[in-house]
């Protein structure tokens, strides 16, 4: 079978690829074509479009890149036409890729979903679009289950891909070997971890920088978006020379780190399955508005993916105004010194792992994609 994917940013890339070596694994006469980033094009499809040729976030920078925008739809709408594949797979990213299901499902193409756009959060009406285009939707998370029942929509959970994609890493290193291997301090590190995009890097590094350097008997170690340039943090750094930078290392430095302080997003998920202590940061300028409209209108509760699991305040969020230096000081200092908060911690951590179930979510979505598109589930 023929199927045709897009991811347009890091999570998605790497999510879809474990997902599309399954396929391959499961499919043997598995043709893959899309838009997508390395690690898809690795694990087996023919990659057409990178995704940081799409990853603009925000009103502003959206705005000046809408012919840049336009040409991306126009690209993808007429591949996946030349393509003709059984099945369009959408992986999260809705605003590109609900208009991608309206095309397809025009033009005769089945179209699966890969980890549901967060309606749950933010523009639940994007359900009718879901319902209208989405042939199946395939889940990641425990509670998108009874969310979207009460929307008069049945979904497939399979189980959080985040578990297969963490216990495929090597076990935990010895904390000397870490810092010998990776040429650091022989001191407990913090770990900042400032998301993917090269907007909310630019907003919240910076922030993330100042409010940890105060703590001086730790190391500061960054761990660097595979899609953002090297110049990029090298100019943020260099007020800041003890702070370290990695490449690739974002998992083994959560188990190695005391605390990370990082971007609302799956690595706050990945932070939880490691249990690495965390402080969730969301900050986007010009973004005031869209935070107090989900605060008074859209009534959010909270962006983390452990709180929304766990359905509580287990890790800290500090949200737009929230975001600032002193507050994630001040959450860094209680995490470091506060033993008994930071056991509370390590206790939600556990509750979480058990809500999340067994690992083989890739293996369980490709076996089910493929049964569905022979006709026998």
């Amino acid at each position: 079978m023929k199927y045709y994917f897009i991811a347009g940013e890091a999570s998605g890339d790497l999510h879809a690829s474990n997902l599309i070596a399954e396929i391959v694994n499961q499919d043997i006469n598995a043709e893959l074509r899309g838009f997508g980033g390395e690690r898809m094009e690795k694990a087996g499809m023919q990659l057409t479009r990178h995704y940081r040729e799409m990853a603009f976030m925000g009103f502003l920078p959206v705005l000046m890149n809408l012919k840049k925008i336009k040409q991306n739809f126009k690209t993808c709408e007429e591949d996946l036409l030349n393509f003709q594949p059984d099945v369009l797979i959408l992986v999260d990213y809705p605003g590109f890729n609900l208009r991608m299901a309206e095309f397809a499902k025009k033009h005769g193409i089945r179209v699966f979903y890969y980890i549901s756009p967060k309606i749950w959060i933010w523009k639940k009406h994007r359900i009718k679009k879901i319902k209208a285009f989405v042939d199946e939707m395939f889940t990641i998370l425990p509670f998108e289950t009874e969310f979207y029942e009460a929307l008069d929509y049945e979904v497939n959970y399979v189980g959080n891909p985040v578990l297969d994609e963490v216990m495929s890493k090597p076990a935990k290193a010895g904390f000397k070997s870490f810092v010998i291997e990776n040429h650091l301090p022989d001191q407990p590190i913090i770990a900042l971890i400032p998301g993917s995009r090269l907007q909310e890097i630019k907003s919240l590094l910076p922030r993330m920088l100042e409010a940890a350097s105060a703590f001086t008997d730790y190391q500061l170690v960054v761990t660097a978006a595979p899609n953002i340039d090297q110049s990029v943090y090298e100019k943020l750094l260099s007020a800041y020379p003890a702070a370290s930078l990695l490449h690739n290392k974002s998992y083994e430095v959560m188990q190695q780190a005391e605390v990370a302080v990082l971007a609302s997003g799956t690595v706050s998920l990945e932070a939880g399955i490691l249990r690495c202590p965390q402080i969730v940061c969301y900050r986007m300028d010009g973004g005031a508005l869209f935070y107090w409209l989900g605060q008074h209108i859209v009534k959010i509760v909270w962006v983390s993916l452990v709180n929304l699991i766990l359905k509580r305040t287990a890790v800290k969020e500090l949200l737009q105004h929230n975001c600032t230096v002193k507050n994630i000081r001040k959450e860094l200092r209680r995490i470091l010194t506060d033993a008994t908060y930071k056991k509370q911690i390590m206790e939600s951590y556990d509750e979480l792992h058990q809500q999340l179930g067994e690992p083989g979510a890739s293996a369980r979505a490709a076996s089910a994609m493929i049964g569905k598109l022979a006709g026998k589930n």
